[in-house]
This record gives C-alpha cells, sequence and structure tokens, in this order.
C-alpha cells in the first residue's frame, strides 16, 4: 500500500499542480484583457467627450449623438476637462486634488496616462484643439467587468477546481489500482514462493503488457531455479543411493576375497567382478556429474547459430552407429521453405545430447521396431517430433519420469540408468524450451521437443 499511496501522492501533484497552473493563466489573461479593453473604452470616450465639449462645430454634434447611440454608460462615469492649461502650473490647480499627483505628472510628460484605484479606472490624455491650445481630460469609471466578471471567473475557476480535484483524485486511484494492484498480487505471492513450493508460478494477466512481462519474466527464473535445485537436491540424495550399490559390492567382495588365502584363479574372478562395478560405478558418477552440470547456469554454455534439421541428421548418424539394430526414419515434409526459420540460438553439443538421448531411449525400447522423426516450424516455434512403437510407460508412472535414475516398471529388461530424460529436460529448459512426453502402454511413447525460433536476418 505504501507504494500505491505514493503514486496517488505523484499523480495527484502533477495533476493539481498543471490544473493550477492553467487556472491561474486563464485567470491572469482575462484580467489582463479586462484592464486593456477597459482602458480603451475610457480612451475612446474621453476623445468623445473632448470633440464634444472643446470643438463647437458640427461634427461634434455627430460624435455626440454617435456616444448616445453606441456608447452605453459607464457605472460611476465621470469626467473632468481643464481647458487652455499651462503645463507648467496645472499641479497647483485644487480641481486636480482627487487624483494620484504621479498620474498628472505622466499625463502632462507623455500626454496620455492610466492608473486605477480600488475598483475605479482613471485615464488621462492632453487635448490639443485646431487653435492648438491644450486641454487636460481625465474620464473615470468603475469597471464592472472586473468588480462582477472576473468575481465570477474567479468564484467558476474554484468550484472547477474542486470538482477536478475530485475527479483527478478518482481517476489516481483507479489508475492506480491497474497498475499497482497487479503488481502487489505478484508481491504477495512471491512471498508465499520459497525453496519448499518452487513449483508454484504466477498468474499471467492477459491486459497490462507491462505487468504480463513481468509475470512472464518472473515465471522463467523460477523455472531456472526449480530446476537447478532439483538438479542439487537429486545430486545428492541419487548420489548417495546410487553410488552406494557399486561401492558396497566392491568393498564386500574385497572383503570376502581377503578373508583367506585363496588360488590364483579366484583372485582373478574377484578382480573382474571389482573391475565391473568399478565401471558401473563410473558410468553413474559420469552420469551424475553431467546431470549436475547441465542445471540450468546458461553463463556456463556458448550459445550459437543451431540448424535444427543439420542436427537430426548428425543425430540419426550418431545413433546409429550406438543402437546398430535401430531403424530411425526422417519426415522433413514440414519444413519451412526460408531456411532461418529453422535456426535457433543454443549450444549445439547439448542440443545434440538431449536429442540423441531420446533418440536412443526411443531405439532402446522399441525392441527393433522403426522409430520415426519429424521437424517442423510452427508459430515462431521449431517443433521435433520422436515417436516409437516401443512398450510405453504405465499411465500411473508418468509423473516420475522426469527424476533421476527412475526407471519404469516394464523396463527391468532393458539396460540404462534413468538419467536421459530429466538430462534432456535440463538441456531444453536451458534453451527456453519444453519438453512433452505421452504415452501408450504397449504400444509406444511420444516426445516432442518445443524450441523457440531464433531471431535472424539474411
Amino acid at each position: 500500500m505504501k507504494l500505491q499511496n505514493k503514486i496517488i501522492y505523484i499523480l495527484l501533484t502533477a495533476f493539481l499542480g498543471y490544473t493550477l497552473l492553467f487556472s491561474g493563466f486563464i485567470y491572469y489573461s482575462i484580467s489582463r484583457f479586462a484592464f486593456t479593453d477597459f482602458y480603451k473604452r475610457l480612451e475612446i470616450r474621453a476623445i468623445a467627450t473632448a470633440k464634444i465639449e472643446l470643438e463647437k462645430q458640427k461634427d461634434s454634434d455627430v460624435v455626440q449623438q454617435l456616444r448616445q447611440d453606441y456608447l452605453e454608460p459607464l457605472t460611476n462615469e465621470k469626467n473632468q476637462i481643464l481647458q487652455d492649461i499651462d503645463t507648467k502650473n496645472i499641479l497647483d490647480d485644487s480641481r486636480l486634488g482627487d487624483y494620484n499627483r504621479s498620474f498628472i505628472i505622466e499625463v502632462l510628460d507623455n500626454g496620455i496616462a492610466t492608473y486605477s484605484y480600488q475598483d475605479t479606472f482613471y485615464y488621462g490624455t492632453i487635448y490639443k484643439t485646431p487653435d492648438q491650445k491644450n486641454h487636460l481630460v481625465i474620464i473615470s469609471a468603475e469597471n464592472y467587468f472586473i468588480t462582477h466578471h472576473i468575481a465570477y471567473l474567479r468564484n467558476l475557476i474554484f468550484t472547477s477546481l474542486a470538482i477536478a480535484f475530485l475527479l483527478i483524485v478518482l481517476f489516481t486511484v483507479m489508475f492506480s489500482r491497474k497498475i499497482i494492484e497487479p503488481i502487489q498480487n505478484i508481491i504477495q505471492k512471491t512471498k508465499k514462493i520459497g525453496s519448499e513450493n518452487l513449483h508454484m508460478r504466477l498468474e499471467v494477466p492477459e491486459s497490462n503488457d507491462a505487468v504480463r512481462e513481468l509475470a512472464r519474466t518472473f515465471n522463467d527464473m523460477l523455472n531456472r531455479l526449480e530446476t537447478s535445485f532439483e538438479t542439487h537436491k537429486n545430486f545428492i540424495s541419487n548420489a548417495s543411493h546410487e553410488l552406494n550399490t557399486p561401492l558396497t559390492s566392491i568393498i564386500g567382495e574385497a572383503d570376502v576375497t581377503l578373508s583367506k588365502l585363496r588360488r590364483p584363479e579366484e583372485y582373478i574372478e574377484s578382480l573382474h567382478v571389482i573391475l565391473g562395478e568399478a565401471e558401473k560405478l563410473q558410468k553413474k558418477t559420469q552420469a551424475l556429474l553431467l546431470l549436475a552440470q547441465t542445471g540450468f547456469d546458461g553463463k556456463r554454455q556458448k550459445f550459437g547459430k543451431v540448424r535444427m534439421d543439420q542436427l537430426i541428421l548428425d543425430v540419426k548418424e550418431t545413433v546409429e552407429k550406438i543402437q546398430l539394430k535401430c531403424k530411425i526414419s526422417l519426415d522433413f515434409s514440414l519444413l519451412p521453405e526460408n531456411p532461418l526459420l529453422l535456426k535457433v540460438l543454443g549450444n549445439e553439443q547439448l542440443l545434440h545430447l538431449a536429442v540423441s538421448n531420446i533418440v536412443i531411449n526411443a531405439c532402446k525400447y522399441s525392441d527393433g521396431k522403426p522409430i520415426n522423426i519429424a521437424l517442423a516450424g510452427v508459430n515462431g516455434k521449431i517443433i521435433v517430433i520422436v515417436k516409437d512403437n516401443g512398450i510405453g510407460i504405465p499411465p500411473d508412472e508418468m509423473e516420475y519420469i522426469y527424476d533421476p535414475y527412475f526407471r519404469a516398471s516394464n523396463s527391468k529388461n532393458h539396460e540404462g540408468y534413468g538419467i536421459g530424460l530429466p538430462l534432456a529436460r535440463n538441456i531444453i529448459r536451458i534453451h527456453d524450451g519444453e519438453l512433452r512426453v505421452s504415452s501408450v502402454l504397449n504400444q509406444g511413447t511420444t516426445v516432442e521437443i518445443h524450441l523457440p525460433k531464433g531471431n535472424f536476418v539474411l
């Protein structure tokens, strides 16, 4: 809630600051316009009054008629005309006692001046008649626009600011909830995730691109952490179990052999047993180390461009050398025309190891029946499908297939250590891919490898 409140305060301050500045600008602009416009009105009246009072000509009657017809009277309008003035001695004239002295001096110096006192505005000018005489004309009136319309505008602005404040608060709260609540949900869900429940994942919202990307990134991180934790946990638990059996056999065989003197043949036979168990121990140790090294540490691997169709061909050649009876058929009918769509960003050696392990398993459990490998590019992904017609996996044992050293109950007649599939999944997950396994007992198993297509240009 602290983060949400902080965002609310920031947005509220920003919006209110902008609203106050904009309202102040409007009020200042209209006030300045009102001042300038009213002084212009006083100037027109001053000139019209001077013509009417000082120029006893025919056109003065016309001016007076125009003034009566088009110039509405101003509130408390007053005018003062001092005829044939001496600009040097006029300041002592008692008729000017009600006016600001600096105002009179400015009129005498510049020929025109204005000033305001409270709500009354003054305009003064030196009017020269055709006979070259100077006359001081002063006109004043109360600015009705300032006293009434500006006051109304001020009240309207304050009311608008109050309404705007409420709307801004409402909008800010709704906006902050839309932005912050998903993040708060992520924080609360994250606090529940620990080493004991790394399988939990954040919900990815359909809207809000930034939060959706954050949730996906965090889920990807959880995938890496979960794999790493599982790998280290399985390494410790399975190493003690799997390595203990051959070690026990070696120690037991040595103890029995050394318990008494024996014939040379017996020693040779015992050494053969020890050698066999030691070789098993070596293979299991190498498998464990290889599994640990692929525990989702992307920094250890160098990634580059890997063309998957060529990789599949290399895997086929490798597996056929190991599994002499294996019959592999390739299906490249769904390959895209653009060769760039067949490239992924990855480590060629690791991908070769993962795919070959899956294909070797398919060959091993198919008992000589042919297996099919298909390669396709769909929706920005590269998909490798390995399908066999072997013994399959019992449905109730599918959830354990990624546990190191797990072997299905119907695979006892086939050699293996239960490392290939967990190893392949770790490698695929390093490449931001997905491994999917489906199986029907006694009918076969299908393994799908989904890898993101690399963004390469021609």
